[in-house]
Protein backbone atom coordinates (compact mmCIF):
# COMPACT_ATOMS: atom_id res chain seq x y z
CA UNK A 1 0.00 0.00 0.00
CA UNK A 2 2.42 2.73 0.65
CA UNK A 3 4.70 1.53 -2.31
CA UNK A 4 1.73 2.11 -4.52
CA UNK A 5 1.04 5.43 -2.46
CA UNK A 6 4.68 6.39 -2.96
CA UNK A 7 4.50 5.95 -6.56
CA UNK A 8 1.23 7.52 -7.55
CA UNK A 9 2.67 11.06 -5.46
CA UNK A 10 5.64 10.33 -7.68
CA UNK A 11 4.00 10.40 -10.80
CA UNK A 12 1.83 13.34 -9.92
CA UNK A 13 4.80 14.99 -8.87
CA UNK A 14 6.15 14.31 -12.35
CA UNK A 15 3.18 15.65 -14.29
CA UNK A 16 3.40 18.88 -12.24
CA UNK A 17 6.81 19.58 -13.03
CA UNK A 18 6.34 18.69 -16.28
CA UNK A 19 3.53 21.22 -16.92
CA UNK A 20 5.48 24.04 -15.02
CA UNK A 21 8.57 23.11 -17.33
CA UNK A 22 6.08 23.19 -20.45
CA UNK A 23 4.92 26.35 -18.70
CA UNK A 24 8.68 27.93 -18.51
CA UNK A 25 9.13 27.27 -21.79
CA UNK A 26 6.17 29.05 -23.04
CA UNK A 27 4.83 31.70 -20.69
CA UNK A 28 3.00 33.45 -23.52
CA UNK A 29 1.04 30.73 -24.25
CA UNK A 30 -3.06 31.77 -24.33
CA UNK A 31 -5.76 29.55 -25.12
CA UNK A 32 -6.86 25.17 -26.26
CA UNK A 33 -4.10 23.65 -28.68
CA UNK A 34 -5.12 25.46 -32.49
CA UNK A 35 -7.11 23.58 -35.12
CA UNK A 36 -7.64 24.65 -38.41
CA UNK A 37 -11.88 24.50 -37.31
CA UNK A 38 -11.01 27.26 -34.80
CA UNK A 39 -9.07 29.53 -36.54
CA UNK A 40 -11.77 29.37 -39.59
CA UNK A 41 -14.28 30.54 -37.08
CA UNK A 42 -16.00 33.68 -36.69
CA UNK A 43 -14.37 33.80 -32.87
CA UNK A 44 -11.80 32.26 -30.91
CA UNK A 45 -12.17 30.83 -27.71
CA UNK A 46 -11.78 34.22 -25.39
CA UNK A 47 -14.74 36.19 -25.04
CA UNK A 48 -14.86 39.74 -26.09
CA UNK A 49 -15.48 43.62 -25.04
CA UNK A 50 -14.59 46.66 -26.82
CA UNK A 51 -14.82 50.05 -26.09
CA UNK A 52 -14.41 53.45 -28.15
CA UNK A 53 -11.14 55.92 -27.98
CA UNK A 54 -11.41 59.65 -28.48
CA UNK A 55 -10.49 61.22 -31.18
CA UNK A 56 -9.08 63.94 -29.28
CA UNK A 57 -5.61 61.17 -28.12
CA UNK A 58 -2.40 62.43 -29.29
CA UNK A 59 -1.24 61.11 -32.52
CA UNK A 60 -4.04 59.29 -34.14
CA UNK A 61 -7.31 60.07 -34.74
CA UNK A 62 -9.19 58.03 -32.15
CA UNK A 63 -10.67 54.12 -33.18
CA UNK A 64 -11.73 51.42 -31.18
CA UNK A 65 -9.83 48.75 -28.62
CA UNK A 66 -11.19 44.89 -28.52
CA UNK A 67 -10.04 43.21 -25.82
CA UNK A 68 -10.30 39.72 -23.97
CA UNK A 69 -12.65 40.05 -21.14
CA UNK A 70 -10.77 37.54 -18.53
CA UNK A 71 -6.77 38.28 -17.68
CA UNK A 72 -7.05 34.64 -15.97
CA UNK A 73 -4.39 33.30 -18.22
CA UNK A 74 -2.38 36.52 -18.00
CA UNK A 75 -1.76 39.01 -20.04
CA UNK A 76 -1.72 39.45 -23.56
CA UNK A 77 0.07 40.32 -26.60
CA UNK A 78 -1.15 43.47 -28.36
CA UNK A 79 -1.83 44.45 -32.12
CA UNK A 80 -2.54 48.18 -33.74
CA UNK A 81 -4.05 47.94 -37.12
CA UNK A 82 -4.52 50.65 -39.45
CA UNK A 83 -7.36 51.35 -42.67
CA UNK A 84 -6.31 52.45 -46.33
CA UNK A 85 -6.31 55.46 -47.71
CA UNK A 86 -9.97 57.45 -47.60
CA UNK A 87 -11.00 54.64 -45.48
CA UNK A 88 -12.12 54.51 -42.10
CA UNK A 89 -11.68 51.78 -39.49
CA UNK A 90 -15.48 50.31 -40.30
CA UNK A 91 -14.40 49.18 -43.67
CA UNK A 92 -12.35 46.20 -41.72
CA UNK A 93 -13.41 46.54 -38.61
CA UNK A 94 -14.41 42.25 -38.43
CA UNK A 95 -10.53 41.46 -37.65
CA UNK A 96 -10.98 43.20 -34.60
CA UNK A 97 -13.08 41.42 -32.56
CA UNK A 98 -11.97 37.95 -34.56
CA UNK A 99 -8.58 38.48 -33.67
CA UNK A 100 -9.05 39.92 -29.91
CA UNK A 101 -10.87 36.42 -29.30
CA UNK A 102 -7.96 34.68 -29.59
CA UNK A 103 -5.51 36.66 -26.90
CA UNK A 104 -4.86 39.66 -28.09
CA UNK A 105 -5.91 43.16 -27.31
CA UNK A 106 -6.86 44.96 -30.72
CA UNK A 107 -6.93 48.41 -31.07
CA UNK A 108 -7.84 49.61 -34.74
CA UNK A 109 -7.70 53.13 -35.60
CA UNK A 110 -8.85 56.26 -37.70
CA UNK A 111 -6.20 57.87 -38.85
CA UNK A 112 -5.66 61.69 -38.68
CA UNK A 113 -6.46 62.17 -42.22
CA UNK A 114 -8.27 59.66 -44.42
CA UNK A 115 -5.74 61.00 -46.81
CA UNK A 116 -3.15 60.22 -44.75
CA UNK A 117 0.28 58.74 -46.41
CA UNK A 118 2.59 55.27 -45.46
CA UNK A 119 4.46 56.80 -43.80
CA UNK A 120 2.50 58.84 -41.61
CA UNK A 121 0.10 55.64 -40.96
CA UNK A 122 3.11 53.79 -39.61
CA UNK A 123 3.72 56.73 -37.35
CA UNK A 124 -0.20 56.53 -36.01
CA UNK A 125 0.17 52.99 -35.67
CA UNK A 126 3.03 52.93 -33.19
CA UNK A 127 1.21 55.93 -31.58
CA UNK A 128 -1.37 53.74 -31.06
CA UNK A 129 0.72 50.93 -29.58
CA UNK A 130 2.09 53.81 -27.22
CA UNK A 131 -1.58 54.53 -25.98
CA UNK A 132 -2.39 51.28 -25.47
CA UNK A 133 0.51 50.74 -23.17
CA UNK A 134 0.88 53.92 -21.75
CA UNK A 135 -2.40 55.24 -20.70
CA UNK A 136 -5.43 53.09 -22.23
CA UNK A 137 -7.76 51.47 -19.60
CA UNK A 138 -6.70 48.30 -20.67
CA UNK A 139 -3.20 48.87 -20.25
CA UNK A 140 -2.94 46.53 -17.89
CA UNK A 141 -4.33 43.95 -19.44
CA UNK A 142 -1.17 44.04 -21.99
CA UNK A 143 2.73 43.10 -22.17
CA UNK A 144 4.00 46.21 -23.77
CA UNK A 145 6.88 43.63 -24.67
CA UNK A 146 4.92 41.93 -27.38
CA UNK A 147 3.03 44.34 -29.71
CA UNK A 148 2.58 43.76 -33.78
CA UNK A 149 1.17 46.01 -36.50
CA UNK A 150 -0.83 45.37 -39.18
CA UNK A 151 -2.99 47.40 -41.32
CA UNK A 152 -4.38 47.72 -45.35
CA UNK A 153 -3.29 49.65 -48.67
CA UNK A 154 -2.06 52.46 -47.19
CA UNK A 155 -1.92 51.47 -44.22
CA UNK A 156 -0.02 48.00 -44.93
CA UNK A 157 1.96 50.22 -46.54
CA UNK A 158 2.47 52.10 -43.06
CA UNK A 159 2.74 48.70 -40.90
CA UNK A 160 5.71 48.08 -43.40
CA UNK A 161 6.68 51.98 -42.10
CA UNK A 162 6.50 50.94 -38.74
CA UNK A 163 8.64 47.72 -38.61
CA UNK A 164 11.42 49.65 -40.13
CA UNK A 165 11.21 52.23 -37.52
CA UNK A 166 10.65 50.06 -34.28
CA UNK A 167 12.73 46.81 -35.00
CA UNK A 168 11.58 46.15 -31.00
CA UNK A 169 8.10 44.79 -32.23
CA UNK A 170 7.40 41.11 -32.45
CA UNK A 171 5.20 40.48 -35.58
CA UNK A 172 3.61 42.95 -38.72
CA UNK A 173 1.12 42.23 -41.28
CA UNK A 174 0.69 43.91 -44.19
CA UNK A 175 -2.65 43.51 -45.90
CA UNK A 176 -2.96 44.49 -49.91
CA UNK A 177 0.03 46.90 -48.93
CA UNK A 178 0.79 50.14 -51.18
CA UNK A 179 4.06 51.92 -50.72
CA UNK A 180 5.93 53.58 -53.14
CA UNK A 181 9.45 52.22 -51.34
CA UNK A 182 10.19 49.17 -52.87
CA UNK A 183 13.22 48.03 -50.93
CA UNK A 184 12.38 46.75 -47.11
CA UNK A 185 15.95 45.39 -46.39
CA UNK A 186 15.76 46.93 -43.32
CA UNK A 187 13.04 45.49 -42.04
CA UNK A 188 14.23 42.61 -38.81
CA UNK A 189 10.18 42.40 -37.94
CA UNK A 190 8.49 38.86 -38.55
CA UNK A 191 6.46 39.97 -41.52
CA UNK A 192 3.72 38.02 -42.87
CA UNK A 193 2.13 40.29 -46.45
CA UNK A 194 -0.85 38.91 -47.79
CA UNK A 195 -1.96 40.45 -51.45
CA UNK A 196 -4.55 39.75 -53.67
CA UNK A 197 -3.80 37.92 -56.86
CA UNK A 198 -6.23 40.97 -59.33
CA UNK A 199 -5.41 43.55 -57.51
CA UNK A 200 -5.40 46.10 -59.51
CA UNK A 201 -4.54 48.91 -57.10
CA UNK A 202 -1.69 47.61 -55.65
CA UNK A 203 -0.87 45.04 -57.94
CA UNK A 204 1.08 41.73 -56.06
CA UNK A 205 3.88 42.32 -58.84
CA UNK A 206 4.84 45.63 -58.01
CA UNK A 207 3.97 45.79 -54.51
CA UNK A 208 3.64 42.89 -52.04
CA UNK A 209 5.91 40.52 -54.36
CA UNK A 210 8.90 42.97 -54.28
CA UNK A 211 7.84 44.02 -50.64
CA UNK A 212 8.41 40.31 -49.57
CA UNK A 213 11.45 39.83 -51.46
CA UNK A 214 13.27 42.76 -50.51
CA UNK A 215 12.26 41.21 -46.47
CA UNK A 216 15.91 39.27 -45.11
CA UNK A 217 14.51 35.58 -44.76
CA UNK A 218 16.54 35.76 -41.01
CA UNK A 219 13.60 38.22 -40.10
CA UNK A 220 10.88 35.28 -40.65
CA UNK A 221 8.68 36.42 -43.46
CA UNK A 222 6.02 34.70 -45.30
CA UNK A 223 3.91 35.64 -48.70
CA UNK A 224 0.41 34.34 -49.05
CA UNK A 225 -1.51 35.26 -52.35
CA UNK A 226 -5.42 35.13 -52.23
CA UNK A 227 -6.89 33.65 -55.72
CA UNK A 228 -8.67 35.84 -58.16
CA UNK A 229 -8.60 38.51 -54.84
CA UNK A 230 -9.15 42.16 -55.53
CA UNK A 231 -7.23 45.06 -53.92
CA UNK A 232 -10.57 45.06 -51.03
CA UNK A 233 -10.28 41.34 -50.18
CA UNK A 234 -9.83 42.68 -46.49
CA UNK A 235 -13.01 44.80 -46.26
CA UNK A 236 -15.78 42.05 -46.22
CA UNK A 237 -14.66 38.77 -43.54
CA UNK A 238 -12.20 36.94 -45.63
CA UNK A 239 -11.26 33.33 -43.48
CA UNK A 240 -8.05 32.69 -45.29
CA UNK A 241 -6.70 36.31 -44.17
CA UNK A 242 -8.53 35.79 -40.38
CA UNK A 243 -6.64 32.43 -40.34
CA UNK A 244 -2.98 33.02 -41.52
CA UNK A 245 -3.14 36.90 -39.57
CA UNK A 246 -4.00 35.22 -36.10
CA UNK A 247 -1.25 31.96 -36.46
CA UNK A 248 1.11 34.48 -37.57
CA UNK A 249 0.69 36.72 -34.21
CA UNK A 250 0.39 33.18 -32.17
CA UNK A 251 3.65 32.18 -33.53
CA UNK A 252 5.85 35.58 -32.90
CA UNK A 253 3.71 37.78 -30.61
CA UNK A 254 3.13 34.70 -28.43
CA UNK A 255 6.18 32.76 -28.93
CA UNK A 256 3.67 29.63 -29.45
CA UNK A 257 5.37 26.82 -31.71
CA UNK A 258 1.76 25.18 -31.56
CA UNK A 259 0.74 27.27 -34.77
CA UNK A 260 3.81 25.94 -36.67
CA UNK A 261 1.76 23.86 -38.43
CA UNK A 262 -0.32 26.47 -40.27
CA UNK A 263 2.76 28.40 -41.54
CA UNK A 264 5.06 25.14 -42.32
CA UNK A 265 4.37 24.38 -44.91
CA UNK A 266 1.50 26.89 -44.85
CA UNK A 267 -2.22 26.96 -46.76
CA UNK A 268 -2.91 25.68 -49.61
CA UNK A 269 -6.25 25.05 -51.83
CA UNK A 270 -8.33 26.50 -54.24
CA UNK A 271 -8.34 30.45 -52.57
CA UNK A 272 -4.93 30.22 -52.43
CA UNK A 273 -2.67 31.10 -56.00
CA UNK A 274 0.63 31.14 -54.29
CA UNK A 275 2.44 30.85 -51.06
CA UNK A 276 6.09 30.80 -49.92
CA UNK A 277 7.58 31.27 -46.94
CA UNK A 278 11.48 31.55 -45.35
CA UNK A 279 10.59 28.22 -43.41
CA UNK A 280 11.83 26.36 -41.48
CA UNK A 281 11.03 28.89 -38.54
CA UNK A 282 14.16 29.26 -36.21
Amino acid sequence: MFVAAATTLALIAGSLAGATSAQAANPYERGPAPTAAALDASRGPFATAQQSVSSSVAGFGGGVIYYPTSTSEGTFGAVAISPGYTASWSSISWLGPRIASHGFVVIGIETNSVLDQPASRGDQLLAALDYLTGSSSVRTRIDASRLAVAGHSMGGGGTLEAAKDRPSLQAAVPLAPWNATKNWSSVRVPTLIIGGESDTVASVSSHSIPFYNSIPASAEKAYLELNNASHFFPQTTNTPTGRQMVAWLKRFVDDDTRYDQFICPGPSGSAISDYRSSCPLS
